[in-house]
């Protein structure tokens, strides 16, 4: 279960595209996390992996990579 507070602007919004279509509010607050839900993860992760190499944590190439997996052509 989730709770969302929303400004007013955005609220009134989404009553009148959930009235004018005879969907929930919920049913288009779904649709819209679902639909930008990877791109937030996506943003998130790289912030993270950004701060990890500003801290010194050692990156790889992906020949390094395949070279150490035994992929290397």
């Amino acid at each position: 279960m989730l709770a969302l507070r929303l400004p007013e602007e955005v609220e009134n919004r989404l009553d009148k595209l959930a009235k004018r279509t005879g969907r929930t509010k919920s049913f288009y607050a779904r649709e819209a996390i679902m639909e930008h839900l990877e791109d937030l993860e996506d943003i998130f992760l790289a912030e993270q992996e950004l701060e990890e190499i500003k801290r010194g944590v050692p990156t790889y190439s992906l020949d390094e990579v395949e070279k150490e997996l035994g992929l290397d052509s």
